[in-house]
């Protein structure tokens, strides 16, 4: 569910990220039948987690270069199939063969055209596939380690009108983003990143 809500959340990820409280949202979430429970709005995990906002970023740069380098090629084949169209209507060519043969370079190269978009393609959503797994894993495992003292016994994913109702005494969102932005910033990873920065 979480992986769904993340590809839609795409292009709403550069916006500002809002201040965050370093406590719960609530107090006390328990309702009458004693059932402890929150909910975490993802439109705001998503533009508010850097994560995600960084993910976004690389995802986006990754389809205009692929979109960029479809458009182009599109080009030339247009144009080189324009070309043959018109030395084929002034009688251009020298020989039966000589036509074919070019018709025949066209065709590969429509056909490598496809198979160029079809990679492509598949590469972005690989991509997103692995950033989706990725951000829930996180998720999951910052909310383990969030609720052994919580101890909520229902975290919910709030998104649109997937519930209809919620009180905000039941939203920890804040809270979730706050740790998550923590823990993330303190990755070995992101570390070596900025050190690669600094070098260069």
């Amino acid at each position: 569910m979480m992986a769904a809500a993340a590809v839609l959340a795409l292009a709403s990820c550069n916006q500002a990220s809002e201040k965050m409280d370093e406590q719960p949202a609530a107090v006390n979430n328990t309702p009458a039948g004693g059932l402890k429970i929150a909910y975490v709005e993802v439109d705001s995990l998503m533009t508010q987690y850097e994560f995600c906002k960084e993910f976004t970023l690389t995802l986006q740069k990754k389809s205009n270069n692929a979109r960029n380098t479809l458009t182009q090629k599109g080009q030339q084949l247009q144009s080189a199939a324009a070309n043959f169209q018109q030395k084929l209507q002034n009688n251009g060519f020298t020989s039966r063969e000589q036509a074919e043969s070019q018709q025949a370079a066209i065709q590969r190269q429509q056909q490598s055209l496809q198979e160029l978009q079809v990679r492509l393609e598949n590469e972005l959503a690989n991509e997103t596939a692995k950033y989706n797994d990725a951000l829930r894993d996180s998720l999951m495992h910052f909310l383990d380690a969030y609720n052994k003292d919580k101890k909520y016994d229902l975290i919910l994913t709030k998104q649109g009108d997937n519930i209809l109702y919620a009180a905000k005494r039941f939203d920890i969102t804040n809270d979730v983003i706050n740790g998550l932005n923590k823990r993330y910033k303190k990755t070995p990873a992101k570390k070596e990143d900025k050190k690669n920065e600094e070098k260069k």
